[in-house]
């Protein structure tokens, strides 16, 4: 009998948020309620792992990645990817945000896919392999009930399907 299988991971295209970070600095500069003010949008460093969002105001802030979370939304990406946790830093009369993004599975995030999956399938395998988790059936139709189960969880971080076989 053959073995289907597929992973569970936590990443996101950087072709795609590339894209949305130049539609967001465009919409930031032509936007009336930015003019004359500190709007601004930048990468977090040159591995473009994050965004650094200046503005005069905790308002104006959340104005930018509200921009971002519509680009976000239109190019077809979670807007989980964004890690909003951090405290924004007030100095020089600017607001400054930095917003890494999410990526990888860590061992709780992996242990919370892997349990739902074995309450609610126990018919499917899972293994956690670093920072994915493999999902083993032999049906196929097993696979794709775990992927509607997968995609109806609401997890705080977000989750793709790669490798199928």
């Amino acid at each position: 009998m053959a073995q289907f299988s597929f992973d569970i991971a936590s990443e996101y295209d950087k072709a795609e948020l590339n894209n949305v970070f130049d539609q967001a600095q465009r919409e930031i500069g032509s936007r009336y309620d930015f003019k004359g003010t500190p709007a601004e949008l930048d990468w977090l460093n040159a591995e473009k792992t994050g965004l650094r969002v200046v503005g005069n105001s905790d308002y104006q802030i959340e104005a930018i990645l509200d921009i971002v979370r519509k680009k976000l939304a239109t190019r077809g990406q979670s807007q989980k990817v964004l890690d909003v946790s951090g405290t924004p830093v007030v100095a020089n009369l600017k607001t400054t945000l930095d917003v890494p993004f999410q990526q990888g599975l860590d061992a709780e995030k992996t242990k919370k896919v892997t349990k739902l999956i074995r309450d609610e399938l126990p018919k499917v395998k899972t293994q956690i392999q670093g920072d994915v988790v493999r999902v083993t059936s032999g049906s196929k139709d097993d696979l794709q009930a775990v992927m509607q189960l997968i995609t109806a969880a609401d997890f705080d971080f977000p989750v793709n399907f790669t490798n199928y076989r």
